[in-house]
């Protein structure tokens, strides 16, 4: 079977948390591992510092630098391997910011306004007015996709309108610039949805998010992870150790079910349901069972992060093999627009 190429990405906000692990880090770490049946890879994975992102709601780009190695460190930590997946800074491939500009003049600002997804982020950072950047983050997320030529796109079902503007502008663009020899420059990228395992912050009442105080973080210690979970919300109706709980409406329950092997969650459960396991011991099990996880996790950063150098070398290296990719792409571009 041929290989198919995936590009996915995040914006650069520094370490990252269980929330990110959980949604799209070991998903990305799987894909990049898939084996055919020949031993031949499923996917060329990519993956993008999306620090051109950054810009749709902030112009503070004063740590920008510092969080993408914050968030390198993570990648790596959990297993993005550079030398099967090029990780790259979209700002420093040019290409980025070329292609969507020739982008932007194949789509309406109208088609824009209609993406739900744009919709929630007004209504959920109270934002009073766009700007046309914001506006037109679909369209740079289509070049960054279509860069690369990626096939694939793994998402979770409220990213698929995304997708379906990527494949619009990859259509529009195929049927007015056909290249000469090669006919279609761009694939019409699938979206792969993926049961990504949302969590909700430690408040329980939205998802992980470091602006709200509610997170774990991956390179978090036992005793700071215990710390947090401590402070987890769980069932408001259990008063006492006795008082039989509600797992379905716990948070640290739904930890438990990500983090937890099966044999204890189900002892977990019916210790909780009958009032025999009281919260603070729960979130004790709870805070053990994440941090055996994390644990490989926080060795290997710790060696990445007295090697800042090899850290960097990783980076520039991804970059070059990223700008080769890319500058074949838009070569093909021009030739398929007769532009230069």
């Amino acid at each position: 079977m041929s290989t198919l190429r995936i590009l996915s990405g995040m914006r650069p906000t520094g370490k990252l948390h269980l929330g990110h692990y959980t949604g799209a880090l070991e998903n990305w770490v799987y894909l990049q591992n898939l084996l055919a049946d020949d031993g031949s890879k499923v996917y060329e994975t990519c993956f993008l510092i999306a620090d051109y992102h950054i810009l749709s709601t902030s112009l503070d780009t004063s740590e920008a630098y510092r969080n993408s190695m914050e968030m390198l460190l993570d990648w790596l930590a959990a297993g993005i391997d550079p030398q099967k997946s090029p990780v790259f800074r979209q700002s420093q491939v040019k290409e980025h910011a070329e292609l969507f500009l020739l982008f932007s003049m194949l789509i309406t600002s109208a088609r824009l306004e209609r993406n739900p997804t744009l919709k929630e982020q007004v209504r959920d950072l109270n934002m009073e007015s766009l700007t046309y950047g914001h506006l037109g983050y679909p369209v740079l997320q289509a070049a960054d996709i279509l860069l690369y030529k990626g096939n694939v796109v793994p998402v979770g079902e409220d990213q698929i309108p995304h997708v379906e503007i990527t494949r619009e502008i990859a259509r529009k663009f195929n049927f007015h610039f056909p290249h000469p020899t090669i006919g279609d420059v761009f694939p019409e990228p699938e979206p792969k949805i993926t049961k990504f395992s949302r969590l909700v912050g430690l408040d329980g009442k939205a998802k992980m998010s470091k602006s709200l105080g509610n997170t774990v973080l991956l390179s978090d210690t036992p005793e700071e992870v215990f710390s947090k979970v401590r402070n987890a919300v769980t069932d408001t109706l259990k008063l006492r150790r006795n008082d039989p709980g509600r797992p379905e409406v716990c948070t640290v329950f739904s930890y438990h079910k990500r983090f937890t092997a099966q044999e204890e969650l189900a002892m977990i459960e019916a210790d909780c349901l009958s009032g025999a396991l009281g919260c603070v011991d729960c979130k004790k099990r709870c805070a053990a069972s994440i941090s055996a996880e994390l644990e490989p996790l926080l060795e290997k950063r710790r060696y990445y992060e007295k090697r800042m150098g090899l850290v960097e070398e990783i980076l520039l290296d991804g970059e070059r093999k990223a700008k080769e990719l890319a500058s074949h792409t838009m070569q093909e571009v021009r030739t398929a627009m007769r532009l230069g």
